[in-house]
């Protein structure tokens, strides 16, 4: 696969500036397909909630799209990041897609059977390597980031929030330190433990296949929806609720008291509050934080899971970088 490498002079300013302020680079265990061919936005915009043809429009289109691939009641099958490689709309559009990689397998096999005689091909891409960028002492503060890098396919802010960082592609076996020089390769658990701290879910365990809901996934929030574009598989019930304008339930960091139950909080297990009754459920975590969906009538109330007789304590929070009228 032949792309072109985007160059950035001014990086290694801009980290030669930062003393003391090191990038963290987290190496991710996402997998990445290329979908490419005429008909690549067109095709995803039937199977996707975000507008997929930004990506290929005329114009400063944004390199980076966020969205979720639905199933026909409108739950959530797989959650991807999408990256713009072409460089103008003169070229043929391709796009890479960034799934988790346990359901590499399922997500192409989901991809061709509506592929029908669609002009696009859909292929895995090993020979790429897929990065988080965390920037400076305060994680997610990406403001000062150049917007590409030597060597780099790309280097793109998260599409998520501005509190994620960059995600950086790279050829596989690239060396980082000539990418972001200053750079440090970080610990993949300090990334999890990030982005649970921020609610940022990722992947199956956060967004359970057939389960988990776009909007009480805090989909909208994440700029990975667009309530105006055509229709899409699952759209009926995900438009349903966002004109209805209730969400009982959403997707919020919560924090346990350090240490835990051996050997740990168990996926799924039920969150109640202080009187008994049902709040919500835990998805995942990684030491004291995780995520869980929770009735937001309950997130300010004292919560607790009973584990084998063992009570433990919780606290759930809002997240600072949601809308402010939703943190209300």
């Amino acid at each position: 696969m032949l792309v072109r490498a985007i160059t950035a002079p001014g990086m290694r300013r801009w980290c030669r500036g930062r003393r003391g302020a090191a990038v963290a680079c987290f190496p991710l265990g996402r997998a990445l397909l290329g979908v490419r061919g005429a008909e690549a936005a067109v095709f995803l915009q039937g199977l996707l909630t975000n507008d997929v043809t930004q990506l290929v429009a005329a114009g400063d289109g944004p390199p980076a799209l966020y969205a979720h691939a639905l199933n026909v009641q409108g739950r959530c099958l797989y959650d991807v990041i999408l990256y713009r490689l072409h460089g103008s709309t003169a070229e043929e559009p391709h796009i890479l897609l960034e799934c988790d990689s346990s359901v590499l397998d399922s997500i192409q096999k989901h991809l061709k059977l509506y592929k029908i005689r669609r002009k696009v091909t859909v292929t895995p891409c090993p020979d790429l390597s897929l990065w988080a960028v965390i920037p400076g002492e305060q994680p997610g503060d990406a403001s000062s980031l150049p917007k590409s890098a030597d060597q780099a396919l790309l280097l793109t802010p998260d599409p998520r929030a501005e509190v994620m960082g960059w995600r950086l592609i790279a050829k596989k076996g690239a060396n980082l330190s000539e990418i972001i020089p200053g750079s440090q390769v970080g610990d993949v658990q300090d990334y999890h433990r990030h982005r649970y701290k921020q609610g940022i879910p990722e992947g199956v365990k956060d967004l359970p296949p057939g389960v988990a809901l776009p909007l009480e996934s805090n989909l909208a929030f994440m700029n990975g929806i667009s309530f105006t574009k055509g229709c899409y598989i699952g759209q009926e019930l995900t438009a349903r609720t966002h004109h209805m304008g209730v969400i009982r339930k959403r997707l919020l960091p919560v924090r346990f008291p350090a240490p835990l139950p051996s050997p740990g909080i168990p996926e799924g297990a039920e969150i109640l509050t202080e009187s008994g009754k049902p709040a919500g459920k835990f998805r995942a975590g990684g030491g004291e934080l995780g995520i869980a969906l929770l009735r937001l009538a309950h997130v300010n109330e004292p919560l607790c899971i009973n584990l084998g007789g063992d009570r433990v304590e919780l606290s759930a929070t809002t997240p600072e970088w949601w809308p402010k009228a939703a943190a209300k």
